[in-house]
Parts: structure tokens; sequence; C-alpha cells
């Protein structure tokens, strides 16, 4: 079953400090490609994600791109741009349908630098996605593709709290950094051993215990900080 539908940055703070922001916040849904910012662009608004993911990628000159981040309700996609105008060429757009609850960029800066408990848990939130970027990146180099594979997919559920996956192969394709037909062989992989499953065309995570055996040993290091974010 999904999760209920809060933030856990929110939820983190003291009840002062939440009761600055809450007249400031608009609960939205979040459908599937639909972009928070793109490249050189500053956002209109900042998105505390309830439900659903958020993908950040970066893309090359010829087309190609790779996830370096995701962000389900445990954060806030936009706050990298609190530290400054260079992102670098990435985009974010939902990945997995959701809502949100959002707040003007304008607005969401001047509460951050304002409430000294918000901007500490921004940090936490910002620290935390470079822990997980630092990992995927050592993860991307030296793990088998149906390691990295099972790694992403329970990061994904953690977020979403939900067994029914509704994601393409070519965006898993994106996520893994390998073609759709290596993507396919992987899937076949995790499918024969009993981890995932179809249904209505999204993969389903049939066996969680039996794919955390099949995820490399980044993804217990990956769990841990996320379960210990705002502790």
């Amino acid at each position: 079953m999904p999760f209920s539908q809060i933030n856990l940055l929110l939820e983190a703070l003291p009840p002062e400090a939440k009761a600055t922001l809450s007249p400031h916040l608009e609960a939205v849904t979040m459908p599937v490609g639909h972009v928070l910012f793109e490249p050189g662009m500053l956002p209109r608004n900042v998105h505390f994600m309830t439900s659903g993911i958020a993908s950040i990628v970066t893309s090359m000159k010829g087309g190609d791109a790779v996830e370096v981040g995701l962000v389900g309700r445990e954060g806030v996609p936009e706050k990298f741009h609190l530290l400054g105008p260079e992102l670098g060429e990435v985009r974010c757009f939902i990945q997995v349908a959701g809502t949100a609850l959002r707040m003007d960029y304008k607005k969401f800066e001047r509460e951050c630098f304002r409430n000294g408990e918000l901007q500490r848990l921004i940090l936490r939130n910002v620290q935390f996605d470079a822990v997980v970027l630092v990992q995927v990146s050592a993860c991307n180099r030296l793990h088998e593709v149906e390691e990295r594979l099972a790694r992403w997919l329970l990061m994904v559920q953690d977020r979403t709290g939900d067994s029914d996956l509704k994601l393409t192969q070519e965006f898993m394709g994106h996520m893994l950094g390998a073609r759709r037909s290596t993507v396919n062989i992987a899937i076949g992989t995790l499918q024969r051993s009993g981890m995932l499953g179809h249904r209505r065309g999204n993969l389903v995570i049939e066996d969680r215990a039996t794919l955390e055996g099949g995820a490399c040993e980044c993804y217990p290091v990956l769990l841990k900080a996320y379960q210990g974010l705002y502790k």
C-alpha cells in the first residue's frame, strides 16, 4: 500500500517553523512528464513532494540522458537552486505520478534564509543527495546491471511505498546508463528469479526480500542514509 501523502521534511519541522510555511503551500497533482525545471531555468515554484518520484537527469549533446538524482516524499527537487545559479545541464521531471505541496520559489528562498530549522533540514537533504550521488557513481562503475537495477527499484519503492511500479524501460535505461536491450535482459533475469513480475504493463516487486538479496552492497548504505535523514 502507498504511504500517506506527507512530506517527511515538513513533518520533521517544529510546529512553529512549519506554521510559517503552511499559508504558502498549495496541494497539487504531478502527472508523469511534468517538468519542474530545465537547464539554466530558475524555477517558479518549489515542490515538497508528498508522493510519486521526481527524476533529475543530465543530458549529452547526442541526446543520451542519465539519471543523477531522484526525489520522493523525503525532499524538494528545487533545493539545489538555493546554492547558486550553476547547476549544469540538468533537468527535473516527474517520473512516477504523484502529489506535492507547491510554494512560490521566491517566498521559499526568503523563508529558508529566515527560518533556521527549515534551512537546517534543507541542508540535510542536500547532503543526503550528495551521499546518494557519490555512492551511485561508484555503483554504476563497479556493479553489474542486474544488481544496480535491483538497487534502484528498491530505492523507488522506499519512496513510494508501492510494489506496483509504473516505470518505462526507456527511463530505466537512462537510470542505468544502459541500452534498452540491456535493461530488458536485466529485467528478465530478475523475473526468472521470482523477484519481479508484470501487472497491466507495470513492473511489480513480487519478492522484496529476494530483491534485496540480489541488489549490490550499495543498497544497505543508501537505505541507512534514507532512514536516518531527519533523525
